[in-house]
């Protein structure tokens, strides 16, 4: 399988700020939507057709390919692409719950959310139910339970915090549905939540 790198596109008249964070240097709010999700469920389907949608809407996207990501260096870049988004969109499909990695971003993204009512988070069940992630049956609590058997309660228990926070925001339910509709759907809501943050920010 080839390897495909981090798929950034950049706006090059952004202007550079200070991050939303302790004050570290970053490139301000380099891209307005981060996309998280687990790579061998969606990364060559459904979302990258979302990808391309919210890219061809002139929508600067941020989508990490946990597959390749290797040494701290890639990890401070995906942080401050968190930092520095405006929508989070989290993708839960069935074995979300397994990868340790989005499950950090998505503690993360909530944490961003929580500091700053600029953020949004727009959740998307892709071949779940939101009671999966709000931990309520075995799908996703089975997962969680492996990794706190791992690594620990203190560690898992920000991931099971953030699941069930983000399961009880409004999102869209793809299952059962045609994703080619969903995906504009999806599209135009980002384009039109971007347009309200630009018109109440000038």
């Amino acid at each position: 399988m080839a390897l495909v790198t981090m798929k950034r596109k950049r706006d090059s008249d952004a202007a550079t700020s200070s991050s939303t964070s302790g004050g570290n240097e970053s490139l301000g709010a380099e891209f307005d939507v981060f996309l998280n999700f687990r790579g061998p469920d969606t990364r060559l389907n459904f979302t990258d057709h979302l990808y391309h949608s919210l890219n061809g809407a002139g929508i600067r996207v941020f989508m990490d390919n946990e597959e390749i990501r290797k040494g701290e260096k890639v990890g401070e870049e995906l942080w401050r692409a968190i930092d520095d988004s405006r929508i989070y969109v989290p993708i839960f499909s069935r074995d979300y719950a397994s990868s340790a990695w989005c499950l950090r971003e998505l503690a993360y993204m909530v944490e961003c959310s929580r500091r700053s009512t600029e953020k949004v988070i727009v959740p998307i069940f892709l071949d779940v139910d939101p009671r999966d992630v709000k931990l309520r049956t075995e799908l996703y609590s089975d997962a969680l339970k492996k990794h706190e058997d791992r690594l620990g309660y203190d560690k898992v228990q920000p991931w099971k915090e953030a699941l069930t926070e983000v399961a009880s925001i409004g999102g869209w339910d793809c299952r059962g549905e045609r994703q080619g509709e969903l995906i504009k759907l999806i599209t135009d809501e980002v384009s039109m939540r971007l347009a309200k943050k630009s018109s109440s920010s000038a």
